[in-house]
């Protein structure tokens, strides 16, 4: 009988796990314990619901066919195998992981990541029997959770522990409001492919299976791809995108700068769609390599060692399918303006990649006030865009709750509707000439374009560095229009 489980009541399900742990451990690690256990747990009651389904249908022989099962449980390594050993439970629950990963290499291996589930003094074996219990409480089956459903729980669950865990959160959760922003943006359509190369928990990828759904659109036939330099959150990345009902997708742990996952012919591999949210402003990683990088990443030019962000920037771009690539790229506003990377913003401005970019308030960033940034780039834009980027400033667009800021679904249609019209419109836009940025040395720094509504100068004085742009450009302009006027005066003499 289906005892479907309300999403307030998974919720409250899946948050009672982390409560078990608190005084425990940090809660910068309650995702390297719960996620494991929660997706062992929706494997072992998917594969009862399986083999119920079948015996029912085809008699107790159809138990062990390999067609009844999506995974594969071998015997020991089930759930409750694991909830009745009394004695090293960490040993106990670390070996049926290992199991069903080695039975499922293709698909499992390392998605249950690598947390020391056997050091007794951090999880003693009265504490992992409690969350066995907890866990226990209720059936995850498919007719208990749909995917979708069990989806949402899993990105609540990550929404907490990123709230909980403080600064550690930017690296493996994105606000999925700008999240939704970007996808509503790139518009992925079925049969396409999607690349995240910095993926975290895999949330931009799902954003935009999210929307093939939405929009009534086949999402089975896209592929996703996804490269991620932490180790424990590629795990978390591939159990999300599962626990979503989602398959074919390949999510690499290594770094993306050092050594690309995704190679076609000796060259990166080309995607119609790119998604991203680099991390800000590295210095850790090797300038040295990226200057004589075997994939011509540096075309733009070799970025600062400690500001790898034009490093990730160059390999998004070369990462993008010649007629239909298309990225969305969430920044800091310093990309836009920092002088030590004028000569990459020239090359870029020049190369006509550059479509869109869409200023955001702050406080978007996760647990940062820093304010952030869209940029949009094509391989091949439409004939009106092309020798013309579009500013939109929308620094009004969002509301705060907490300290932290989110897009509502009227600020999503508001901007994502200015993209789409790609027009100059005074309450939030402007489309400007390549030669108008020429002008301004290069700066895309947005209120040099369009200003913020009058409301928003009134609630947020503009940042120190925007302030000193405006007044930089301002000058070299009116110097530029006095020289002109001067020479004219010297002719007529």
């Amino acid at each position: 009988m289906s005892k479907r489980i309300a999403q307030d009541e998974l919720e409250s399900y899946l948050w009672g796990s982390a409560i078990l742990l608190r005084n425990h451990i940090d809660a910068g690690a309650y995702k390297q314990y719960i996620f494991p256990l929660l997706f062992f747990k929706r494997l072992n009651d998917v594969y009862e619901e399986e083999t119920e389904k079948a015996v029912k249908e085809n008699g107790p022989e159809a138990a062990a066919w390999e067609e009844t099962h999506n995974f594969s449980i071998p015997d020991g390594a089930h759930w409750d195998d694991v909830r009745n050993v009394t004695e090293n439970v960490g040993k106990a629950i670390q070996r049926a992981f290992r199991t069903v990963e080695k039975a499922n290499h293709e698909k499992l291996q390392g998605v249950f990541g690598d947390g020391t589930w056997t050091n007794k003094n951090r999880l003693p074996d009265r504490l992992l029997k409690d969350l066995l219990e907890h866990f226990s409480s209720k059936t995850l089956s498919l007719e208990n959770c749909p995917e979708d459903e069990l989806g949402q729980g899993y990105e609540y669950l990550i929404k907490q522990f990123a709230d909980d865990s403080g600064h550690t959160a930017q690296e493996f959760y994105t606000n999925r409001t700008v999240v939704h922003l970007m996808t509503e943006i790139l518009k992925p359509e079925s049969g396409e492919s999607i690349y995240d190369p910095t993926c975290g928990s895999a949330g931009m990828l799902i954003s935009s299976i999210s929307h093939l759904k939405n929009n009534g659109k086949e999402w089975r036939n896209v592929s996703l791809y996804g490269q991620e330099i932490n180790a424990l959150t590629s795990a978390i990345a591939k159990m999300n995108l599962f626990l979503h009902g989602i398959e074919d997708f390949r999510i690499v742990n290594g770094d993306t700068l050092a050594a690309p996952a995704f190679i076609k012919g000796g060259r990166l591999q080309q995607f119609d769609v790119v998604v991203a949210n680099p991390p800000y402003s590295i210095n850790q990683w090797n300038r040295e390599a990226f200057t004589a990088d075997k994939y011509g990443r540096n075309f733009l030019g070799v970025p600062k060692q400690g500001r790898a962000d034009y490093a990730f920037f160059q390999h998004i771009l070369m990462s993008m399918k010649p007629n239909t690539g298309r990225c969305a790229i969430l920044f800091p506003h310093g990309v836009l303006f920092r002088k030590d990377e004028k000569d990459m913003r020239e090359k870029l401005v020049h190369s006509d990649l550059l479509e869109c970019v869409i200023g955001l308030g702050p406080n978007l960033f996760y647990n940062s006030p820093m304010e952030a940034c869209i940029v949009i780039c094509r391989s091949k834009k439409p004939e009106k865009h092309r020798g013309q980027v579009l500013f939109i400033n929308a620094v009004n667009e969002a509301i705060k709750e907490s300290g932290q800021s989110y897009l509502e679904p009227q600020h999503i249609d508001k901007i994502a509707k200015a993209y789409e019209n790609f027009e100059s419109d005074h309450d939030i836009s402007k489309k400007v000439s390549i030669h108008e940025i020429e002008e301004n040395d290069f700066s895309l720094s947005i209120p040099l374009y369009v200003k913020a509504p009058f409301a928003t100068t009134l609630e947020r004085a503009m940042t120190v560095q925007d302030s000193y742009d405006v007044w930089l450009m301002t000058s070299r302009r009116l110097r530029a229009y006095y020289e002109t006027l001067g020479n004219l005066l010297k002719r007529e003499e």
